[in-house]
């Protein structure tokens, strides 16, 4: 049987070709729990890393149909970086829970590009009675949305939003939806400038119309102040301008002697 001989370059080549695919693998699985900065127990913040630098992060506190969690500060993070599709898993409880976020970017009408929540998978462990107390079908199950376009976002931008997000996903467990919540969100899985800062937010229409519903009655009520006053002010010049003087008798003997 024949030998294969390398060069000692072909060698160094090979080597460094090893070194730089393994430092992808890894870049792809580096994560950062960084809930310990958050002053909120029940908000989580997470981050994914490319060649030291953030690439994705998200931060949300999350509910689900069937138990109330707090996402630990000891979540595992994986998550994987690209140009057009990233993700994000967070692992806890040993495994019992796994929650997978999938994002991808798109092209809208007139060219605009958004990005948005493509998929939400939820891996859960009904058998693990932290949460679940006497489980019908005790075991691991996966839920899964269809067909999602989510939390559509203008590229360049972090999503905002205070209000609670509903998602639904359909179960292993007799076909049963799952309701998964987020709120009090953060998320931007795309162009992040600048490490572990989100950019520019892009606010979401339901806290935009609680907005409106806040400000909408002090507008009212300045417009009506301002009614009122202009009113008022055009009522009185009305009554000036109309108003009749005082006739002086044209007859002196009317006047009396002095």
């Amino acid at each position: 049987m024949g030998r294969l001989g390398l060069s000692t370059t072909e060698s160094a080549r090979l080597l460094l070709l090893g070194v730089l695919a393994l430092s992808v693998v890894l870049a792809e699985q580096e994560g950062e729990n960084l809930s310990g900065l958050s002053t909120n127990p029940d908000k989580a913040i997470f981050a994914v890393r490319e060649n030291g630098t953030t690439c994705l992060m998200v931060e949300f506190a999350l509910i689900t149909e069937q138990a109330a969690f707090t996402l630990p500060r000891g979540a595992e993070i994986e998550g994987k970086c690209g140009s057009t599709e990233s993700e994000i898993h967070i692992t806890w409880s040993n495994n019992a829970y796994t929650l997978r976020i999938y994002f991808s970017k798109e092209f809208r009408d007139k060219g605009i590009e958004v990005w948005k929540i493509s998929k939400v998978q939820f891996l859960y462990d009904t058998s693990e009675t932290s949460h679940f107390n006497n489980a019908y079908n005790p075991g691991k199950h996966t839920a899964n949305t269809h067909r999602l376009s989510a939390l559509v976002t203008p590229a360049g931008r972090s999503y905002v939003c205070l209000a609670q997000q509903t998602l639904t996903l359909l179960s292993t467990d007799h076909q049963k939806g799952v309701t998964v919540a987020m709120y009090d969100t953060q998320i931007q899985p795309f162009d992040i400038t600048s490490d572990f800062m989100f950019s520019e937010p892009y606010k979401c229409i339901t806290d935009q119309r609680e907005r409106l519903e806040e400000t909408l009655p002090i507008i009212l009520a300045f417009i009506l102040a301002l009614i009122i006053i202009i009113t008022i002010t055009v009522y009185h010049f009305h009554l000036k301008l109309t108003a009749i003087p005082p006739q002086l008798p044209r007859d002196r003997s009317m006047y009396k002697n002095m």
